[in-house]
């Protein structure tokens, strides 16, 4: 047993419920936003920084969680990047390298459609860094990741979790559809002839990069409306946290329910 066979997947949310609640997070994370960016609240006073990073299995529903999360913010007040394997410029350079001009300043958002987990992942599956590199990389990461921490930064950490099943109808719901072709490729269907050695990859990922400055939250995303409220609660949940802990008090005003 491991920290994947621990993910309840049965945990789901009707269509909606799940739009209620979410239009309640959004809203709230709007306030929140706005508040770490000084533009209400506390004098003009800047929040700490916030990195939101977003890994999981292909078609685990990446994508349209991000989408729900960044909905509600002014698109100046956010910065969503996605990373996709080096370019040979990018590999002449220790791999954390590409990462840093992405990262949030005080009073900052970012949001990382994929992150420097890769090094631990597809890299070391696939064999693009050799064992040292990779194995390396677990104290690189999380050293990285306590610098930042103690700068101030807040970091969450999300896999979305979906079943080996659940991940085949998903792609054949894309093969189907002519305006979703595009999101599947070869290379999607040879990784699931390798989802165990991506298991055994992930599960020691988990044991050697969670941490409390940085710990991973494993999301349950065969219900993609339980998956998105979710993301969004703890991502809310941490940003007061965070406040917190630079001495700034998060705003309060009555709650907005979703419709």
């Amino acid at each position: 047993m491991g920290i994947l066979d621990d993910v309840d997947l049965t945990l789901k949310l009707d269509k909606q419920e799940g739009e209620r609640r979410l239009a309640a997070e959004q809203y709230r994370l709007l306030a929140l936003r706005l508040q770490l960016g000084g533009l209400i609240g506390d004098g003009g006073r800047l929040g700490p920084p916030l990195c939101v990073l977003f890994e999981g299995w292909d078609a685990s529903g990446k994508g349209g969680a991000i989408r729900r999360l960044v909905a509600p913010l002014d698109p100046r007040h956010v910065r969503v990047v996605q990373f996709a394997a080096p370019t040979p410029d990018e590999k002449r350079h220790h791999f954390l390298q590409r990462f840093w001009p992405s990262l949030p300043g005080w009073g900052g958002m970012a949001v990382l459609d994929r992150s420097w987990y890769g090094r631990v992942l597809v890299e070391r599956v696939e064999g693009f860094a050799s064992d040292a590199e990779w194995q390396r990389a677990y104290d690189e990461i999380s050293s990285f990741e306590r610098s930042l921490h103690e700068e101030g930064v807040v970091i969450l950490k999300f896999w979305l979790h979906i079943s080996d099943g659940e991940q085949r109808k998903r792609f054949e719901k894309r093969r189907s559809d002519p305006l979703k072709q595009w999101k599947l490729t070869d290379e999607d269907w040879r990784n699931r002839e390798k989802r165990a050695d991506y298991e055994q990859a992930l599960e020691e990922m988990f044991a050697r990069t969670d941490r409390p400055f940085a710990p991973w939250t494993l999301i349950s995303a065969e219900s993609k409306p339980y998956a998105r409220v979710q993301v969004l609660e703890t991502v809310n949940a941490a940003i007061e946290t965070g406040m917190r802990a630079s001495g700034i008090e998060p705003i309060s005003f009555p709650a907005r329910e979703g419709k």
